[in-house]
């Protein structure tokens, strides 16, 4: 059988590897019928690039360090719950966001987490590409590693533009995903924290 003949690239073909970021979403953005070079898309390319490395930030940070530095030793056994925080990630499979609200509770053994470093605990797992599945565990677990309390719950509640935008575009449907460790796959306490979750206060709190 006759081997293929082997073609070598021509000189003028750069190697992808080479290529800038910026360059790939222009080529990108010209893909799509776009003109780059017209003056409303003239510096997208930079744009993009800076929004997309502000978006997945989070693969530059380390969560178990962040929360290191604001561990602090309370005589404390009753559920901690901080609720409500703003989430915006991108999905993997289409880089489309989806957003809404996370809550995460834990019960101390010894040992509490500064209440900003939570949020900021979320913002690391989100500023990367994601399924909401996995942002609900890796978050649980964070904080589970962190100070081995007797259990920690994670509850997020999103909205897909994924499904939004495209595909089905069902604009009212949301995702609710949780994670329970330790003493929170106990229906009691998933119950108690489920039901926090879900009070609102008259003052809007």
């Amino acid at each position: 059988m006759a081997r293929p003949a082997i073609v070598s690239k021509p000189a003028s073909v750069r190697d992808p590897s080479v290529f800038t970021a910026e360059e790939l979403y222009a080529e990108l953005i010209g893909r799509l019928g776009e003109d780059v070079a017209r003056d409303g898309l003239r510096r997208t390319p930079e744009r993009m690039d800076k929004t997309m490395r502000f978006l997945t930030k989070g693969y530059g940070e380390d969560a178990s360090q962040i929360l290191r530095g604001a561990l602090f030793e309370v005589d404390y056994d009753e559920m901690v719950i901080v609720r409500d925080i703003e989430m915006f990630s991108l999905c993997e499979h289409h880089l489309l966001p989806f957003f809404g609200k996370v809550h995460v509770a834990y019960i101390p053994k010894g040992k509490v987490i500064g209440l900003s470093k939570i949020p900021r605990l979320v913002e690391v797992f989100a500023r990367r590409l994601q399924v909401q599945e996995r942002l609900t565990r890796q978050i649980a677990e964070a904080v589970q590693e962190a100070i081995e309390p007797q259990g920690v719950g994670v509850v997020i509640e999103a909205r897909h533009l994924c499904m939004m935008m495209r595909g089905v575009e069902k604009q009212h449907s949301s995702t609710v995903t949780s994670a329970m460790l330790g003493v929170f796959q106990k229906q009691n306490t998933r119950a108690e924290f489920l039901s926090l979750v879900k009070e609102r206060p008259a003052n809007g709190l």
